[in-house]
């Protein structure tokens, strides 16, 4: 730039000055301007356009905190398969109830050991012993017996009796007291055996069943036929199919069960 001129004549050095730094001032504005304008054309040059105003760059995933133990704190019960009765009132997993009898369905034999069909085998007592007679009312009576007797294996029936008083008491189990009977299914009803027909010792058979508690007789028939008033019975045993066992005592609802002797 040339000297500033006033064309009215010259300016006082103190006012020529002033203008000559206003100059100067306006000058390396207008360089800082043209620098800054460079500059930002640059960076907008480098701009990823297809990112949207205020997108960043995505964050990985990573795995979360690690555990500290299992999320189950403890292994899930599965079915018990045993299929044994645990003493709490269960039956076993193979068990059928019919008309107030249970029938084990394991195996022929409706209980072994002295513990069986939910009670222990029933003391017997004499017949002058001091304990009560049980009431019909404090008594509950059912059979048990297995499902299926394979050849050679002698059915075994059970009674059992539970005491629902306060009080011991004794009951008759012999076989003219609580009678059972057995008949072949799916023909005429006709009786195979009784155990009133001819038994070996007709007197009776006094258990003593305590307060509360219940008991087990068991009876075992040798698979040959009976006759009333001890008559000869037909020779030989009987043979395979499915049979009905009934029990009655008296003052008891009749209880019934079935089960098979098998061929093989």
């Amino acid at each position: 730039m040339g000297s500033l001129r006033n064309p009215i004549g010259p300016l006082p050095s103190t006012i020529y000055w002033r203008r000559r730094a206003v100059a100067a001032t306006l000058i390396a504005l207008l360089a800082l301007l043209i620098v800054w304008a460079v500059t930002s054309g640059g960076s907008k040059g480098n701009k990823d356009d297809s990112r949207p105003n205020g997108s960043g760059p995505a964050h990985s995933i990573g795995p979360g905190p690690a555990s500290s133990g299992p999320a189950i704190s403890q292994q899930p019960r599965g079915r018990d398969e045993s299929g044994t009765t645990d003493g709490s009132g269960g039956t076993d997993a193979g068990s059928e109830d019919t008309t107030g009898g249970t029938v084990d369905g394991s195996n022929g034999d409706p209980g072994t050991g002295s513990e069986s069909g939910g009670g222990t085998e029933g003391r017997q007592v004499p017949a002058g012993s001091s304990i009560p007679d049980c009431t019909a009312s404090a008594l509950q009576l059912t059979l048990r017996t297995g499902l299926r007797y394979g050849p050679g294996e002698k059915p075994k029936f059970q009674l059992i009796a539970k005491n629902t008083s306060s009080t011991d008491c004794k009951a008759d189990f012999g076989p003219k007291s609580a009678v059972l009977t057995i008949t072949e299914a799916g023909g005429d009803d006709a009786e195979v055996w009784s155990s009133k027909d001819c038994p070996r010792d007709a007197g009776s058979v006094l258990l003593e069943v305590p307060a509360g508690a219940t008991i087990v007789h068991t009876v075992e028939w040798d698979r040959r036929k009976s006759a009333p008033q001890c008559a000869t019975p037909p020779a030989g045993s009987v043979g395979p199919g499915t049979y009905l066992v009934e029990a009655k005592a008296s003052g008891e609802p009749l209880q019934r069960a079935s089960f098979v002797l098998a061929k093989d």
